[in-house]
């Protein structure tokens, strides 16, 4: 799937993220790395663009992004649902080889130090913009996007084009336990534009 990933304008950024799907947050500090799954993640705001995601305190993730001031958000595919599984009901707290086991392949994108996981149709990088009190209170942490990438066979002009993609490209909406929805038909209303 790398070969597919294309650089998407910031602007248009908050498009992927749109769709409300689960993500993968990756993070690293110091040599030390984690990707673990979220289903609360928003886009927060057009240009630049903002999103939000709750990491909670006793999470491996958590003080990477602290010290190191940068996350990524990556949408992954139906493709990988085994992997996804395995990334969140694992902490790297109880193994600390948890990317290795979990099936998963990772690469970095250049100047990033984060894993990104292969297989999944978009990654953000985003800058934390620090906020002390959101953090400390609702484990809530603000990041504006600095690199945006999307695979080409999902995300051209600005838009997710799932109706002539390979239902393996899919977003996952997550429910509960082994519980996920895919992404499903497309519905149009060309009177009100297509930007």
């Amino acid at each position: 799937m790398e070969q597919y990933l294309q650089d998407v304008p910031l602007n248009k950024a908050y498009r992927l993220l749109n769709l409300g799907a689960t993500a993968l947050i990756s993070a690293a500090d110091a040599g030390k790395e984690d990707v673990m799954p979220a289903t609360w993640n928003c886009a927060l705001d057009l240009e630049p663009c903002k999103a939000t995601v709750v990491i909670a305190k006793d999470h491996y993730t958590r003080p990477l992004i602290e010290r190191s001031g940068y996350f990524a958000i990556s949408v992954p595919s139906v493709a990988i649902v085994q992997q996804v599984m395995k990334l969140g009901t694992v902490s790297k707290h109880d193994d600390p080889q948890k990317l290795e086991h979990s099936g998963a392949t990772f690469f970095k994108l250049p100047n990033f130090a984060m894993p990104l996981t292969q297989g999944c149709v978009a990654h953000l990088i985003f800058k934390v913009i620090p906020e002390a009190h959101n953090q400390d209170a609702y484990d809530l942490f603000i990041g504006e996007c600095v690199k945006a990438v999307a695979d080409s066979r999902v995300f051209r002009e600005g838009h997710y084009q799932y109706a002539s993609a390979d239902a393996q490209l899919r977003t996952l909406h997550y429910v509960a336990g082994g519980h996920f929805f895919a992404l499903g038909e497309e519905v149009m209303l060309p009177e009100y534009g297509l930007d």
